[in-house]
């Protein structure tokens, strides 16, 4: 059965009164409208089927356009449609009609544009969807949003000369549990993704390190989320185009087992509302043109 009665706006912008500087900041895996025709198929409970889901990523960068940056952020969740996945990454094991391609590690996992799992591997749907479902599911959310965030990447570039992409994310604590660390090496709290250079350059980079660790934060880059399909496609440093994927650990901010803000919620957005201003302001307002 199609979903179409059910479907509201993809995303949600925010505009600032004041458009100051280079700086684009996207939260696409914190939407939270679960329609209730994939809820009634799916095979998780609430909780589970919200695992997947950046909880209250885009409430920490809530501050953006008062800084002067706009804000957008998904209004449907991950589980539902993942916007951090090509539009044609659709997964034959959960969409009828879909031919086996060459060998795609994220689909091969369960995670394409329409997932068949949440985190631990564990399976969302009763059956398949028709191909028909899931290709409305790409018209209607991945389309819209990305249409979106692509007109606020060429408004950054013309108005400065250059666009700075900062895509919000969460991950669960025990991500980081098999990093490699040397002894006595903190854990990382914050993981900055470029894909080891090719989608941010390195002024960009090294500002944005600076501004988390000023903060307070632990930073580590690229290890081990090195971005995906956002960053790999929005990102093209010797155009003036930086994408920069931004994990941050779901324990500092909330309890990830019922899914809660923490008493800490507020701290971390005053911390992540002051790199968001450092990111921002820039030198003079905006940020200075790739050399690559």
């Amino acid at each position: 059965m199609s979903e179409t009665a059910e479907y509201r706006s993809a995303y949600r912008l925010e505009r600032p009164e004041t458009r100051v500087g280079s700086v684009i900041v996207a939260s696409p895996h914190s939407g939270r409208h679960y329609p209730w025709g994939f809820i009634r198929r799916t095979m998780l409970d609430e909780r589970a089927i919200r695992s997947s889901e950046d909880a209250f990523v885009d409430m920490l960068v809530a501050g953006a356009p008062a800084l002067g940056a706009p804000l957008l952020a998904a209004e449907y969740p991950r589980a539902f449609l993942d916007l951090n996945r090509a539009p044609d990454e659709l997964d034959p094991a959960v969409i009828d009609g879909v031919p086996r391609s060459a060998i795609n590690p994220r689909i091969s996992s369960g995670l394409g544009v329409i997932p068949r799992v949440v985190a631990g591997g564990r399976v969302i749907y009763r059956g398949k969807l028709s191909r028909a479902e899931a290709e409305e599911r790409v018209a209607r959310i991945w389309h819209p949003y990305h249409a979106c965030l692509e007109s606020l990447v060429q408004e950054a570039l013309t108005g400065t000369g250059e666009a700075v992409l900062l895509d919000f994310h969460s991950m669960p604590h025990e991500a980081l549990d098999a990093v490699a660390r040397k002894p006595g090496q903190p854990r990382p709290e914050v993981v900055l993704g470029d894909r080891f250079g090719a989608s941010a350059s390195g002024h960009v980079m090294d500002r944005l390190e600076a501004a988390f660790s000023a903060a307070g934060l632990t930073v580590s880059r690229n290890t081990p989320f090195a971005g995906a399909y956002i960053a790999q496609h929005y990102g093209r440093p010797s155009r003036g185009r930086h994408a920069v994927q931004v994990e941050i650990d779901r324990s500092l901010y909330m309890n990830e087992r019922l899914i809660r803000p923490t008493g800490n919620f507020q701290t971390v957005k005053r911390l992540i509302t002051g790199v968001l201003a450092r990111m921002i302001a820039g030198e003079g307002g905006a940020l200075p043109m790739a050399a690559e």
